[in-house]
């Protein structure tokens, strides 16, 4: 009996935790994570702009590869008021060496001039509280305020994406 009520705490105190995780607007601070070069940088734009941000694991690179090309594509994100970058998780791509990883990014940032950081050791998803990553293309949105607003992790349903249009076009 006291093991399961052990057991039943423990998975509530889990519950909680994650369900807290998830609660949105919630406050977060700029972190400092890697530029492309390895050198320590603070994500662009805090506090003064909107943030759009990809949180993406090399591993799963291509996961919403088709919204983000609609993205790019239909402008709807676009606005002197945000700012979109991208951010890759390396910690969780164990299978593609960090320097790789940063090699096909600077690449790929050459032709389109987008901003690509670096995380190896899941700074930004511990310190925003973002729960497990590994696998998954995260979305969010950061207010110029501070607050995370927008949140999303995984494979992107049709409701989703209307989500994170109908909160893009409050921030633009």
């Amino acid at each position: 009996m006291k093991m399961k009520v052990i057991a039943m705490l423990a998975a509530f105190a889990l519950t909680a935790s994650a369900v807290q995780a998830q609660e949105l607007p919630r406050k977060v601070q700029n972190v400092e994570v890697l530029d492309l070069d390895g050198k320590p940088a603070k994500l662009p734009y805090f506090g003064e702009k909107n943030l759009m941000i990809f949180y993406v694991d090399p591993d799963r690179h291509k996961q919403n590869e088709d919204f983000t090309i609609e993205l790019e594509q239909n402008h709807r994100a676009e606005s002197d008021n945000i700012h979109g970058f991208g951010v890759m998780n390396l910690k969780d791509a164990p299978m593609v060496p960090n320097g790789m990883a940063r090699n096909m990014a600077k690449k790929r940032t050459a032709k389109n001039g987008a901003t690509v950081l670096a995380d190896q050791n899941r700074i930004l998803s511990t310190a925003w509280a973002l729960g497990d990553c590994n696998n998954q293309f995260v979305l969010m949105i950061v207010s110029k305020e501070g607050e995370l607003v927008f949140l999303r992790k995984g494979e992107l349903s049709d409701a989703d994406k209307e989500a994170f249009y109908e909160t893009i076009e409050k921030y633009k």
